[in-house]
């Protein structure tokens, strides 16, 4: 059953998605301000919750595989972007930004990854469909190949198996201020080198600035748009003939990233092996691209695994902090 067919499912995503923006930006975060542990836990768990809420509704209305392709698609997204958090934390620690700005920042740059996510991912079922080679028999078994996942998967294996070797000391090293954003920002803009109260444009003397905040956010997005690279293909290896369900779970999972930041920032030793448990996804989302013209894993049984290598990967992360603790005690 197409997400499409059942209207009902589209507006109550629409609706619920407006409506938490709304009061997130609009009256909970009318004037900016530092989050505190307590009001990023909140929030996360209110994001979360409605996800799951949702993902219950979707299988009222639909049935058990589209609901597991939800759940599939939504883990994934939400555990691939922790490392996007990871460099976000260190971005906003390389422009100086003032806690009290960063939650204005990661709202407008999740706007943006809304629209980008929705043009990726609708433009990739299209062209999924259209590179489907002719059906072809090997061993007495009809195979339906097509180029663009078989080439999706070889690359989503590949970047499973060096993500095991990024050395995240070399991230801190990293100069955002020579990033394909600030130089795009500077190309159409003057800059001022202040923060300007959280403006990100100001006009002086007829003349429109761009200020250090739209630095921020410029580099922002551009990183978004480079781990989206990452993310849109694994999501594709779980429905890559529906792209509603493919965007609902991908929508969930982003909105609920700002409040996530905020406890990662101040919990970062908590997921010291989680990279391990994402390139284990990776590569497992890969061999099942690759392999699913020969056999095909069930979503149901695509999320167990998914959810067991996370289950197992933060169980690790965090008897390896506890561990460290003691040691260092």
């Amino acid at each position: 059953m197409d997400i499409v067919s059942n209207p009902l499912v589209v507006i109550i995503f629409a609706l619920v998605v407006i409506l938490m923006l709304a009061l997130d930006l609009g009256v909970f975060n009318r004037k900016s301000h530092a989050i505190s542990n307590k009001e990023a836990l909140i929030w996360s768990i209110v994001w979360i919750s409605l996800s799951m809420i949702f993902s219950l509704f979707l299988l009222s209305q639909t049935n058990v595989e589209k609901f597991s392709q939800f759940q599939s698609a939504y883990w994934i997204e939400k555990a691939l972007s922790v490392d996007n958090l990871f460099v976000f934390i260190l971005i906003f620690g390389f422009f100086k930004v003032p806690k009290e700005l960063h939650h204005k920042v990661l709202f407008w740059g999740i706007l943006g990854a809304l629209i980008m996510r929705a043009i990726f991912i609708f433009s990739g079922v299209e062209l999924i469909n259209m590179t489907y080679l002719p059906p072809f028999e090997l061993f007495g078994k009809i195979l339906n190949v097509n180029i663009l996942l078989l080439l999706f998967g070889i690359f989503l294996v590949y970047a499973g198996i060096k993500s095991v070797f990024v050395n995240i000391e070399n991230e801190e090293k990293k100069d955002f201020g020579k990033s394909f954003g600030v130089k795009l920002i500077r190309k159409f803009f003057p800059v001022s080198d202040e923060f300007h109260e959280g403006k990100f444009i100001i006009k002086k003397m007829n003349v429109r600035f761009a200020t250090r905040l739209m630095l921020v956010l410029a580099v922002i997005e551009s990183t978004d748009l480079i781990f989206a690279i990452d993310s849109i293909p694994a999501i594709f290896a779980i429905a890559p003939d529906d792209p509603f369900i493919l965007y609902m779970s991908n929508i969930f999972a982003i909105l609920g990233l700002r409040s996530l930041y905020f406890l990662l920032a101040n919990f970062i030793h908590m997921f010291s092996k989680l990279k391990y448990g994402l390139a284990v996804i990776l590569s497992f989302i890969g061999l099942k691209m690759i392999f699913s013209p020969i056999y095909h894993i069930e979503a149901t049984v695509s999320l167990m695994i998914l959810g067991g290598v996370l289950i197992l990967s933060l169980v690790w992360s965090i008897l390896s902090a506890k561990k460290n603790e003691n040691l260092e005690f």
